[in-house]
């Protein structure tokens, strides 16, 4: 058994029930056997052993009062996963089917994506299995200042700095930040996706979706293509979605499809945007009122987004959402490119049939990065008592952007697995991770 496969065989047997984790795994180690074979020395510092284990992970009960005056009790979590390069950074989930698997895995994935960004920042993720959905203001408000009375002990501006995630936008990040100053008098960069009037960036909003749209922009120039005139489908109808079909539209593409876990909308004309935030940001409704500003659209319960006729695929809802059946008809309808705007909406078997097709493929750690590298540039603007422009921010994510693209590629090249992103994203995200462990110590 190689260094690698016993790793990986230790990991599942100690965490048992938590595939999510144990597929972020295998994805990753898979891919750094090339790796692993020119650096013996890992092997001898029990390098794979120490970043698959979270160097810290909290769980806790968050009890809150209703609005009918009755207790309930949710789950909490933050895992610490790895602090190598910077203090931990990641989001917070709020979301029924939260638990500790999940939130491993995406902290686990936050390491090397936060990696990618080339910013001091390492890896975290945190939640609860508290569904926001339906919820009033102050049910919202209770909770978060509950969950926050026991989240602020182990986190701060230069210890751990989580962001929103499903479930926590504005207003959660809002009361969290506002329960975080009353208990430790500290008025710090401790989250990100502030409002503007206290802390928060510009562009933060539109970063995962605007950063995912330049990587694969970056991709497809590289290929000697172009978003201009394309087709494109995308999954999801949350901040993530609306962004990337935002910036897809201003790149000359014409958006078909979201959709949200109820269904899909087709519009052949292409998604009109303003109605799709309408529902979506101000009303917080379901995607099918889509038909109610425009008949003339198609909309189907369930899944199916993937039988959409399209050249490019963004996958922007949630992980898993995209399996082998559906990638395999995205092949067939002609599609050329993937861009993963979801943390890992493509189960390993689609990323399978994707790399067997020759279809460009941009994993999620690269493509989704522009979500945390916008958090980072708010921690430089609260450290620094500064507010950049929209302008500014935006042009910094764009660099950050490509110069991921870049180095994922030539990471691939390197080991000669040219235009295999997966393989460059994980090395070149592991490299910089790895080289800083081995320089700490064992620690």
């Amino acid at each position: 058994m190689s260094y690698v496969e016993s790793v990986l065989a230790d990991l599942i047997a100690k965490n048992p029930a938590q595939p999510e984790f144990h597929q972020a795994a295998t994805e990753v180690l898979n891919t750094l056997k090339p790796v692993i074979d020119q650096n013996p020395q890992f092997e001898k510092a029990g390098l794979l052993e120490r970043i698959v284990e979270p160097e810290r992970q909290i769980m806790f009960r968050v009890p809150w009062v209703d609005d009918n005056g009755k207790v309930q009790v949710n789950r909490g979590f933050r895992v610490q996963f790895n602090s190598a390069i910077g203090p931990y950074k990641g989001g917070l989930r709020f979301h029924p089917s939260v638990n500790l698997g999940i939130i491993k895995f995406l902290g686990f994935e936050q390491i090397f994506k936060n990696s990618l960004t080339g910013l001091p920042i390492g890896g975290g993720k945190g939640g609860s299995d508290f569904d926001p959905k339906g919820k009033s203001d102050r049910e919202v408000m209770a909770f978060c200042q509950s969950f926050m009375t026991e989240l602020y002990k182990y986190v701060g501006q230069d210890t751990d700095v989580p962001a929103g995630d499903i479930g926590v936008g504005g207003r959660e990040v809002g009361y969290l930040y506002g329960q975080y100053k009353r208990i430790t008098g500290l008025y710090e960069g401790v989250l990100t996706g502030k409002g503007l009037t206290f802390g928060g960036s510009l562009a933060r909003t539109e970063a995962t979706g605007y950063g995912l749209v330049y990587l694969v922009n970056a991709m497809l120039k590289a290929a000697g293509k172009t978003m201009q005139g394309a087709t494109v489908a995308i999954s999801g109808s949350g901040n993530v979605a609306i962004y990337a079909c935002q910036k897809a539209q201003q790149s000359g593409a014409k958006v078909v499809t979201m959709s949200d876990s109820n269904g899909w909308i087709y519009d052949e004309n292409g998604i009109d945007l303003a109605a799709v935030k309408e529902i979506k940001e101000v009303k917080r409704g379901r995607i099918k009122e889509y038909l109610e500003y425009h008949p003339q659209a198609k909309y189907t319960e369930g899944k199916g987004v993937w039988t959409a006729k399209c050249d490019i695929a963004l996958p922007c809802a949630t992980q898993n959402e995209l399996n082998e059946e559906d990638a395999k008809t995205l092949v067939a309808n002609g599609c050329y490119a993937v861009g993963e705007g979801a943390n890992m909406p493509s189960t390993l078997e689609a990323i399978e049939v994707f790399q067997n097709a020759k279809i460009l493929f941009a994993p999620a750690k690269a493509a989704n990065a522009g979500g945390v590298a916008t958090s980072a540039l708010e921690m430089s603007q609260n450290s620094m008592r500064l507010s950049w422009t929209f302008d500014e921010v935006d042009a910094k994510l764009k660099g950050i952007m490509e110069n991921i693209y870049a180095n994922i590629a030539q990471a691939a090249k390197e080991y000669g697995m040219e235009n295999n992103f997966v393989a460059g994203a994980n090395i070149a995200g592991f490299l910089k991770v790895a080289n800083a462990m081995m320089a700490q110590g064992i620690v």
